[in-house]
């Protein structure tokens, strides 16, 4: 029995008119359920950033336009139509380049600081185009969105998308808002990406299943938690179906088999929403990656990380500005706490101790007193139950910590006086965490690299767990800084720091 598509396909090319609509039904993947949930949140999730972006603008550019009609000594009802007209033109402009720029796509927002970065060049074009304007129409109005509506929207916009972040955090921790993902490649690869999905909620992916090409039968140990093995990488399509998954994470691809990703592609049409292919060069995020498009080979340039020039400028310049404000606040402090450690015991009300800068430069890093005078000398007897990895020592009950210094080392106010090291140019603001001499003794190769630049007051290690990390995770994320740093990224770390401090996780 031959059945329609069999016919349908068999035909001319130049097939009746009526046999259009059931062909194209017949050829074309539907949207399966997995997929059209994960495009609900989705668009949930967009519709409370584009609500969020509105009131903000609308507020701040109000705000300017009200300011300048006070200043006009004029009321609202007989408020001149420029300033309405004015209001309405930076609404509708500034509402058009946050679309425009893609500040609400759905592969940036949630994760990452490139959200933050098109807020920035979105709202500054926005105020580029009324700038000019001004100069062309001179306009009273004009000129008060400028000074007043350009600073407070763009911190509102930032605040407001960091806001939605957290509650995005928050419906993904309760298990809404995730992407049920099923990761497939050789055994080791997979182990990695999973591992790395585990640990990083804010990407948004739940594994659902794996799919192992050296042994489809087995099953993944990762984090206390199995998964068992369904399918084989030639079948991923299937097995993302039957799991109502809507993401395919490919951690590796069969060996020599150049068509794979293609193939994979076509099959996953209309079964998964995106195809994620794990990045081999581990820790290389962010501008320093590009697609080249060229005709038949599309090329992925890594751009080389250098450790000098205008970028390292701006930081220093950021350094200066953050530890000269901060230095004021420290010395109202410093006299308080100098008391406590004082009324406590004997001893010095600061602590030196000699550390390893950029390019292995010595230099002596400042604390307030967190420990017993004798501190140094105790160390020796604690190695034998010293609770970190590596060359690092850590104990969660160190017996040398004085009442007044678990104080101080919980909400890190320890930490302060280091930003006199920041000002004269010892340390940054964010960078890696600064080394003791005997640590630096027994770095391998890789490990020197976190030497490149000036260790800092904060960095990634600070905010992902401080304490808590390995010697190995806090290497990682050490030289993932030294190569994908950026000034918003320093930004980000620098705000996020706020929230370890005071949650005061991992902090002993």
């Amino acid at each position: 029995m031959t059945t329609f598509a069999d016919d349908a396909l068999s035909r001319p090319i130049a097939a009746p008119r009526h046999a259009e609509a059931p062909l194209r039904t017949l050829i074309t993947p539907r949207v399966a359920p997995a997929v059209e949930r994960r495009q609900l949140w989705e668009r949930r999730y967009r519709r409370r950033l584009w609500a969020a972006d509105t009131f903000i603008v609308m507020a701040s550019a109000g705000l300017a336009a009200w300011i300048q009609i006070e200043m006009a000594n004029v009321t609202i009802s007989d408020a001149p139509w420029q300033y309405g007209r004015v209001f309405l033109i930076t609404v509708a402009i500034w509402m058009s380049l946050l679309a425009m720029f893609q500040t609400r796509d759905r592969r940036i927002v949630g994760h990452g600081t490139t959200e933050y970065r098109r807020v920035a060049h979105a709202t500054g074009m926005a105020f580029g185009i009324l700038a000019i304007g001004f100069v062309l129409l001179q306009s009273a109005g004009i000129r008060m969105q400028l000074l007043v509506a350009l600073p407070l929207g763009m911190a509102g916009i930032v605040f407001g998308r960091w806001v939605c972040r957290q509650w995005l955090s928050d419906q993904r921790a309760q298990g809404d808002f995730i992407s049920r993902a099923v990761v497939i490649g050789n055994r080791a690869d997979v182990e990695y990406v999973v591992r790395s999905v585990h640990n990083d909620s804010l990407l948004g992916y739940r594994v659902v299943g794996v799919t192992l090409d050296d042994d489809p039968a087995d099953s993944l140990n990762v984090e206390g938690e199995t998964i068992r093995a369904t399918g084989s990488m030639h079948t991923a399509a299937t097995v993302a179906a039957q799991l109502g998954a809507d993401a395919v994470i490919v951690a590796s691809t069969p060996e020599g088999d150049t068509d794979f990703l293609k193939r994979l592609s076509w099959q996953l049409e209309g079964t998964a929403a995106e195809l994620v292919l794990s990045n081999p060069l581990a820790d290389v995020v962010g501008p320093r990656m590009s697609l080249k498009p060229v005709e038949g080979l599309p090329l992925i340039q890594v751009e080389i990380p250098t450790f000098e020039g205008g970028r390292y400028l701006t930081k220093r310049l950021m350094d200066i500005a953050i530890s000269a404000i901060a230095l004021v606040v420290i010395g109202l402090l410093t006299p308080f706490i100098a008391l406590a450690i004082k009324l406590e015991g004997p001893g010095p009300v600061f602590f030196h101790q000699e550390r390893v800068g950029r390019d292995g430069r010595i230099f002596r890093m400042h604390k307030f007193r967190s420990m017993t005078t004798d501190a140094e000398d105790a160390r020796g007897t604690l190695d034998a139950i010293n609770e970190a990895s590596g060359p690092l020592f850590k104990m969660k009950q160190d017996p040398r910590v004085t009442r007044v210094g678990a104080i101080l080392r919980k909400f890190s106010l320890d930490e302060l006086p280091q930003f006199w090291n920041v000002l004269v140019g010892e340390m940054s603001v964010v960078g890696p965490r600064p080394p003791l001499p005997r640590e630096v003794m027994s770095y391998d190769g890789k490990v020197y690299r976190r030497l490149y630049i000036k260790p800092g007051i904060t960095g990634l290690w600070q905010i992902s767990g401080r304490s808590d990390l390995s010697w190995d995770d806090t290497v990682r994320l050490d030289l993932r800084y030294v190569e994908n740093w950026s000034v918003i990224g320093d930004l980000v770390i620098v705000w996020r720091t706020i929230g370890s401090v005071i949650k005061a996780r991992g902090a002993y």
